[in-house]
């Protein structure tokens, strides 16, 4: 398994778009775009994204294969880590790894991420990195259309 990260260009998106409209994706990650089958208003949000100098967004290559993303931006004093891999390619230890890469990429500290309470593959992926659970919240899902537990880590 060749797994490389690339910082993403506006031409990564098409495929990274189509990822964030899988059904069960989105219900997995659930705090997502109201609507996440808007072309229009991913591509307008995540452009600026691309060209902002202040986050670090990554293209995750599987054998020269599109199959992921890994981000991390501030909220507020905090900078927070996300990914996304495509559904075809969960259960492989890609997300794990990509985020394993990821970290060695970046010297920012401590990083935070939140996950669904139910999301337990984010969760392990997390921890296998030493993410460490020490809180959780509750925010709007989008996805579900309720408001739901999410669960707080950090890596120190």
């Amino acid at each position: 398994m060749d797994l490389i990260l690339k910082k993403t260009t506006e031409t990564d998106l098409e495929q990274l778009f189509i990822f964030q409209t899988d059904e069960m994706g989105v219900q997995m990650a659930a705090f997502t775009a109201q609507n996440p089958n808007d072309r229009e208003a991913y591509m307008k949000k995540w452009l600026d994204i691309v060209n902002n100098p202040t986050i670090c967004f990554r293209t995750v290559f599987l054998d020269d294969t599109i199959v992921g993303s890994v981000i991390h931006f501030n909220m507020g004093k905090e900078t927070h880590v996300s990914y996304w891999i495509d559904r075809a390619h969960w259960g492989k230890g890609i997300a794990t790894k990509a985020l394993e890469l990821f970290l060695k990429e970046t010297d920012k500290q401590p990083l935070y991420a939140m996950v669904a309470f139910d999301n337990l593959g984010s969760q392990k992926v997390l921890e296998k990195n030493g993410f460490i659970r020490e809180g959780k919240a509750s925010g709007f899902a989008n996805a579900r259309g309720q408001e739901i537990v999410e669960y707080i880590y950090k890596l120190h």
